[in-house]
This record gives structure tokens, C-alpha cells and sequence, in this order.
């Protein structure tokens, strides 16, 4: 079987990038380890992604976000970051800046759901994507005009262009030689939804308490999405905390200020570990999405990196196979790496720069988190500057 391009992986990077070349005169294969049921009906993670203005408007010309239920996205209107036991905080506020909302707030399942919807829609009126399922590769070789992947079963596809989009574990990634920059915080995030007395105002809290980080993330109907994030070995007596005793811990961890907080549903537990490939093209192949970049979520950019990452990769290949030209060329590869390792490579080093200078409780660490805090509401061209980074917003 031939096609012109091969996506290894149908998370939201992957169907994103599928969705943008369809109807372009391309034809495509994904290729998915899980079944169809699997995709086409996502279960709940206890994940909520707070996207940006630059991944809305990418979701709404794809046609993603007309596809998630108003009563599903929220919003972030005001953001605190708390250190410590200190009750000051560094404020950013949307009515101070030229957006209505610093961010969005949607559940991951329902996003993924929303992706391979309208994909699928793609699909039916343009015939041009093909998908895989329960289909694992087993090996991908390079020649001069196709890369040849192999998968478990034996079935071999062609293609002049292969897409790695299978997760920060990347298998596609290291077939093809690259190598990635991994690290273990050795901290697990715990997540899940609270219902709370009090309004919570369309604000974000980010409490840098030491020992622990506890973010509480706005959603509809006095819900908000909590993530607590601390060291590995302790995860296991939070997640077996009674959920009297786990709704009174988180209450009283943030003060109390949303009053009364109950637990919605189930707790959910993911190991932080953040890589970076070290490049990201071999000969005909790229990677995009997490394969890419896999973010600590303390600055909530992972996911926004990986819709960018796949817009940019797919913009180039239209550009080319519009004017004519080899979309598999290394140099549209080599520039697509230049221009996403110049937008990723500050922000991961930057969020794990925060990551490790606000889980360090040493004196003088503790000293310079209150710095860096004060510095960054006295100076208001540095907190344009932040709020900028973290809104995508023009």
C-alpha cells in the first residue's frame, strides 16, 4: 500500500495533522496502536488541557472546536501564583491585557473525541485517509524514493513521508535514530475534579506550597480541575486518602477559599517525566506533538505545543506540494525544526527552570520564589511578557 504520507499515532498532534493536509491532493495513513473504539470514544482521564488563543483559533479552523459541547469549555479569567505559606501572590488578569480570557479549559477526552470527529468528517468527503488500527509497527526503512513501514502483522506501507506523533516514549523516535533529553522529576501528578462552595470566579490558583503544588483550574458549574503534584512515593497515600479526608486536606491547602470542596468522580495518578528529542527530521520523517517535546504541565503548554508543532510541519508540506516542490526535501524538514525548536526549546527550558527552582526548599531557594514573585508584579513589561507566552493571544 502507497501513500504519500504515513502519521504514526491518532492522538490530537497526529489527527490535527492529518486534518490539515485533507483535501489537499494528499493521500494519508494513520496508524494506531489502540482499537477505534478506543479513539473514536475516549473515556475520561481526569486530564483537562488549558488551551491557548493560538490553539483555539488552529482547533476552530480544523473544525475541532465547533465539535466540543459549549457546556464542556470554560474559561480562565485572573490566574494567582502562590509560594509557600505566603498569601501573596502574582496576579495575572485578562482585563489587564488585550484578551477577554488569559486561556480555555477543556477535558482532554473531550478534545480527542472532538479531533477524530472531525477528522473523520475529513475523511467522508474528501476519501483521502486511510486509518490503521490495532496496528503496532515493527520497523521503518528509508529508501531513496518511500520510507517502508512495517508493522506486527506483517503489513508493509509505503510512504514518502512518515509522521512520528506516538507519545514522549516514542518508539518511531528512536527506530529512526533520534535521540531524546529525558527528565524524571520523580514527582507524580494526582488529578481530578472538586465541586466547592464558593465561586471560584473564572481564577486559576497555582500554590507553590513546599513539599507539594496543588493548581486549581477553573471549570463550569463550581467545579475546578485540581492537580496536585508531589513526590512519587507519597502519591500512593493521597490516592488511598478517604475522600472526607482528601476533600478536607485540599480545602484546607488553599485556605479555604472556595469553602467546602467534595470530590467528583475518581482520582487519576501520572508519573512526571519530561523529554526533548534532539532534533526533530531524520531522512523522511519528523516528529511532532509529544513525540517532539513532552512538557512538565506546570506552564499547561504541552498540548498547545503539540497542535502548533503539527500546524507548522503541515503548513510547510501545503506550501511545497501546492508550488510543486519536494515536500519531503530536508531542507523543509531542517526548517521546520529550526522554527519549532525556536519557539519550544525556551519554554521547556523555562518550565523546568520554574519546576526546579519552586520545588526546591532550600533557604536561599525559598528566598528568591518570593523574589521572583514580587519581580514579576512590580515590572509590568515582564508580566505582559509572561502573559503573553502563556496566552498565544496576537
Amino acid at each position: 500500500m502507497k501513500f504519500d504520507v504515513a502519521i504514526i499515532g491518532a492522538g490530537p498532534a497526529g489527527l490535527s495533522f492529518a486534518n490539515t493536509l485533507s483535501g489537499q491532493g494528499l493521500n494519508i495513513a494513520v496508524i494506531e496502536a489502540e482499537n477505534s473504539e478506543t479513539i473514536n470514544n475516549p473515556k475520561p482521564d481526569g486530564r483537562e488541557i488549558a488551551l491557548t488563543h493560538l490553539s483555539l483559533k488552529i482547533m476552530q479552523d480544523l473544525g475541532i472546536w465547533q465539535k466540543i459541547p459549549d457546556a464542556e469549555i470554560s474559561t480562565i479569567k485572573q490566574a494567582n501564583v502562590f509560594d509557600g505559606d505566603s498569601d501573596y501572590a502574582l496576579n495575572f488578569d485578562a482585563t489587564k491585557s488585550n484578551c477577554k480570557e488569559l486561556g480555555f479549559m477543556v477535558a482532554n477526552h473531550w478534545i480527542r473525541k472532538a479531533c477524530i470527529e472531525a477528522v473523520l468528517d475529513k475523511s467522508k468527503k474528501n476519501h483521502d485517509i486511510n486509518f490503521f488500527y490495532e496496528n503496532k509497527v515493527d520497523s521503518i526503512q528509508v529508501t531513496d524514493k518511500n520510507s517502508i513501514i512495517t508493522l506486527e502483522n506483517d503489513i508493509k506501507i509505503r510512504a514518502k513521508l512518515v509522521i512520528g506523533a506516538d507519545s514522549r516514549f516514542s518508539s518511531t523516535r528512536r527506530m529512526m535514530g533520534i535521540s531524546a533529553d529525558m527528565h524524571d522529576f520523580g514527582r507524580s501528578a494526582i488529578v481530578c475534579r472538586m465541586r466547592h462552595e464558593k465561586s471560584h470566579h473564572d481564577t486559576a490558583f497555582e500554590c507553590f506550597h513546599y513539599e507539594r503544588t496543588l493548581a486549581i483550574l477553573p471549570l463550569n458549574n463550581n467545579v475546578s480541575s485540581v492537580v496536585i503534584t508531589l513526590k512519587s512515593p507519597e502519591a500512593e497515600q493521597v490516592l488511598a486518602m478517604s475522600d472526607d479526608l482528601f476533600n478536607q486536606d485540599v480545602a484546607n491547602r488553599i485556605d479555604n477559599k472556595l469553602g467546602k470542596m467534595q470530590l467528583v468522580g475518581k482520582k487519576f495518578n501520572y508519573p512526571l517525566v519530561a523529554t526533548y528529542a534532539n532534533k526533530f527530521y531524520a531522512e523522511r520523517f519528523a516528529l511532532i506533538g509529544d513525540a517532539a517535546v513532552g512538557m512538565h504541565p506546570v506552564t499547561a503548554h504541552g498540548f498547545n505545543l503539540g497542535l502548533r508543532s503539527a500546524d507548522t510541519l503541515a503548513n510547510l508540506i501545503l506550501s511545497a506540494h501546492t508550488a510543486q516542490a519536494d515536500y519531503t526535501a530536508e531542507f523543509l524538514l531542517r526548517k521546520y525544526n529550526r522554527k519549532h525548536r525556536n519557539i519550544s526549546r525556551p519554554i521547556y527550558l523555562g518550565t523546568n527552570g520554574i519546576v526546579g527552582l519552586f520545588t526546591d526548599d532550600r533557604p536561599f531557594a525559598k528566598i528568591l520564589r518570593k523574589g521572583v514573585l514580587r519581580f514579576g508584579n512590580r515590572f509590568p513589561p515582564i508580566k505582559k511578557l509572561i502573559t503573553k507566552q502563556l496566552t498565544e493571544a496576537s
